[in-house]
């Protein structure tokens, strides 16, 4: 649903800006947020938390006059409230309605448009001299890693909207941009890997996925399976782990972490289905059991995994990445212990919704669509849902 133009508040808004918000959630504030969203895309995607208390009450409740008296019952009179909307519009009235009623209310600047351009750099703590540096984006769960070594730099799984990021963040650490690899080909973020070979970073594709039809081929070098790319002092190893797509692969940093993409995460595994569908869905999650088993789960137990995303069911370890060793693992995720048919009926037992706009955005990583920076970015705007379902991977 479109929104309307709206009239101008009699009173003065202020905004919160979203990093001043996710500051406050972080730090353990209760922080109250009334989203003026339709229902369905508030259930789609919204800012959570366990100290975050949320409200839903559409703006063409407060625009056609006023919600009923029941929905002011439910608002806090002695702390801020933060209106949401999709881009800043709705929620600026409906913060100028609260207002005039003796409301402390806020308006969240850009609205989920502007949450989903935070993106945090948080360090992984690993047994390498390298510095390893996961990127967490909260709106969608997306990440990213920065490898640090001497003077060089990689990024893996870069998304297009923060490619200056990445090379001011090395730069940063005294490091140029020497690489930019993708795990695969997305469903959920147009990649940045195009765009940074356009300014003269190294793009690497695994040659697997460069198969399904990626149209710049020449422009990027094909990673084979026990390829190594140096970083300054330390080396990444090409492993191919194919499941979630034909062509997913993981990397091992210095021997001490494991990038898996999609394959496999902190709470979860991949859902097997973006690629072939629900049809070719079972195969391609035997090809996932085969892929965790004798790629991944044989690696040493204290080899860090660090997927491209994360959910809310997901925890940080002590360091605040969403990262866990091999071994716990193990210890933690039922589907890593099972036979392969318990796997397979398992994973494709409970499979969320497809990503937003998931058949687009693979068409651009493909090169067979061209987006703006804009419209690649309204593109990636919601959930990932590149995940089974974790309510049945872990133990309790």
């Amino acid at each position: 649903m479109s929104e309307p133009e709206f009239p101008t508040p009699d009173v003065e808004v202020g905004s919160i800006e979203p990093e001043t918000l996710k500051e406050r959630i972080d730090a353990g504030e209760d922080v109250f947020v009334l989203d003026t969203r339709v229902p369905d895309d508030v259930e789609e995607w919204a800012i959570d938390g366990e100290n975050v208390e949320s409200l839903n009450v559409p703006y063409f409740e407060f625009l056609a006059g006023e919600p009923d008296e029941e929905v002011f019952e439910q608002l806090p009179d002695d702390r801020e409230i933060t209106v949401v909307c999709a881009k800043g519009g709705s929620s600026e009235y409906v913060a100028g309605e609260l207002i005039e009623r003796g409301y402390d209310a806020k308006n969240l600047a850009d609205g989920m448009k502007g949450w989903a351009r935070i993106f945090e750099y948080v360090e992984i703590d690993a047994d390498t001299d390298a510095t390893v540096a996961q990127y967490q984006r909260p709106s969608s769960g997306c990440m990213s890693y920065l490898v640090v070594s001497g003077d060089e730099a990689a990024v893996i799984d870069p998304l297009r909207a923060f490619t200056g990021t990445y090379q001011q963040d090395a730069k940063a650490l005294g490091a140029d941009l020497t690489y930019a690899i993708d795990t695969h080909v997305h469903a959920d973020h147009v990649s940045g890997v195009r765009a940074l070979a356009d300014e003269g970073v190294e793009g690497v594709l695994p040659a697997a996925a460069i198969d399904r039809g990626v149209t710049y081929d020449d422009a990027v070098t094909h990673a084979e399976d026990g390829d190594t790319f140096a970083v300054g002092d330390v080396e990444i190893e090409t492993v191919f782990t194919p499941g979630h797509t034909s062509g997913m692969t993981s990397y091992l940093v210095d021997d001490a972490v494991l990038l898996t993409g999609d394959g496999l995460f902190a709470e979860s595994v991949a859902r097997p289905d973006l690629e072939g569908g629900d049809e070719g869905a079972p195969d391609a999650a035997r090809q996932l059991y085969e892929s965790l088993q004798e790629r991944v789960l044989s690696l040493d137990d204290d080899v860090i995994v660090g997927g491209a995303h994360f959910s809310d069911a997901a925890d940080t370890r002590e360091d605040g990445t969403y990262t866990e060793t091999i071994g716990n693992l193990k210890e933690k995720m039922d589907a890593l212990t099972m036979d392969e048919d318990e796997f397979v009926e398992l994973v494709l037992s409970d499979m969320p919704p497809r990503p937003a706009n998931y058949e687009e955005v693979i068409a651009t990583n493909l090169g067979q669509a061209d987006q703006t920076d804009e419209e690649a970015f309204e593109l990636e705007l919601g959930p990932n849902n590149c995940a089974a379902s974790s309510d049945a991977m872990t133990s309790d």
